[in-house]
Order: C-alpha cells, then sequence, then structure tokens
C-alpha cells in the first residue's frame, strides 16, 4: 500500500532553519542543518534501499507560496500563502510503499528522531493513505 508521510512547520520554523530565530523557533545554526541533513539523508537511502522510497521532498518557505480560489463571482482569487486558519502547513513529504500501516508508523516514529535546536517546535508526523481507485482524482 502507499502513504503520504508528512511533516509540518511554519514560516518562522524556515526563518529559524536561515539564522533568524524567533520566540517560537531557535535559530538553527550551521551544525544543525548539517546534523537535520544528515539524518534526513540516511533515512531517505534506508527507503530507497528497502524499496519503499517511491518520493519524498522538502517544501519551499510559505512566504514563496501563492493559494487560487475561486470569488463569490466564479472567478480565480490568488492570495499569497497557503495561510488558513493555522499557521502549520505542509514542509515535507515521503510517498512510501510499504506492506502495513504498522511499517509506515514504525518510519514516521524515527522521522521524530530528526535532530535539531533544543526549544525548537516539534510536529506531529501524519500518515495518510493513498487511495488506489484507478480513477481520476477530479
Amino acid at each position: 500500500m502507499k502513504y503520504l508521510v508528512m511533516i509540518q512547520g511554519t514560516q518562522a520554523d524556515y526563518e529559524a532553519m536561515s539564522g533568524k530565530g524567533g520566540k517560537d523557533s531557535p535559530a538553527w545554526g550551521e551544525k544543525d542543518l548539517q546534523a537535520m541533513y544528515a539524518f534526513m539523508g540516511a533515512l531517505n537511502n534506508d527507503l530507497a534501499e528497502s524499496g519503499e522510497m517511491v518520493d519524498g521532498q522538502g517544501l519551499g518557505e510559505p512566504a514563496q507560496a501563492r493559494t487560487v480560489g475561486l470569488g463569490a463571482d466564479g472567478r480565480p482569487v490568488v492570495t499569497d500563502g497557503p495561510y488558513g486558519e493555522t499557521k502549520e502547513l505542509l514542509a515535507g513529504y515521503w510517498v512510501l510503499d510499504c506492506p502495513s500501516l504498522e511499517r509506515v508508523t514504525e518510519i514516521a516514529e524515527r522521522i521524530l528522531q530528526c535532530p535539531q535546536p533544543e526549544g525548537a517546535p516539534v510536529y506531529p508526523v501524519v500518515i495518510r493513505q493513498i487511495m488506489d481507485g484507478g480513477g481520476d482524482v477530479c
């Protein structure tokens, strides 16, 4: 079965990773970034070697995102960012092909072990099964 495994973050987290910390996200140093990249690289390599990795990507900061919706008049409305009622948003993902929900849960637990600076926020890892209905989404 295929699963979408998602990690969350905020604009403040992206800024902290570039060295501009704030009250909710301490600044990351070069060693913090290197540790995180090494951890994620090892995880991705392990998932590729096991044949479970289909795809995985980190996403750009929310400040560079746009949302396109429909206005009351049915015309497109473009707004900055993916912001809704929450500041947390999708920061990265993996598409994994795992034999069971238990196995993908083990991987999510490993993701939570990613090193980060003391005091940095810890977000849950979200797992969603990808439905294989064979039909179009729209």
